[in-house]
């Protein structure tokens, strides 16, 4: 797994690239997350367009990036979610939870004008 960030305006991009499971580096993207968060990042986008994989374990780091960034008062949001990441999210009704869009653009336009 590959973790590369960016400013998108005041919207930091965690581009994450590769496969996402329980043996993949886990708690990685926490990390980065809470990391950020810790920072006074106020609104963060995964972007998931070049996963090539996900598990079922991931959705408990998920959780956790959600968890730290709400604690932290920011808010996490997904881009190109997709395929069995999304299937999971609608399964476990985590989508009503954590927001996922259809593309980076649309997820960083969904952050509150005046503050973006």
């Amino acid at each position: 797994m590959r973790i590369t960030e960016r400013d998108v305006g005041p919207v930091k991009v965690i581009e994450i690239s590769g496969r996402l499971t329980l043996t993949d580096n886990p708690g990685r993207i926490k990390d980065k997350v809470t990391s950020l968060v810790f920072d006074g990042q106020k609104y963060v986008v995964l972007n998931m367009s070049n996963v090539s994989y996900v598990d079922s374990s991931w959705l408990g780091e998920l959780v956790a990036c959600h968890l730290a960034a709400v604690r932290g008062g920011s808010i996490v949001k997904l881009a190109h979610a997709g395929g069995k990441l999304d299937h999971l999210l609608h399964l476990t009704r985590l989508g009503t939870v954590i927001e996922s869009h259809p593309s980076e653009e649309a997820a960083v336009a969904s952050f509150p004008k005046a503050e973006v």
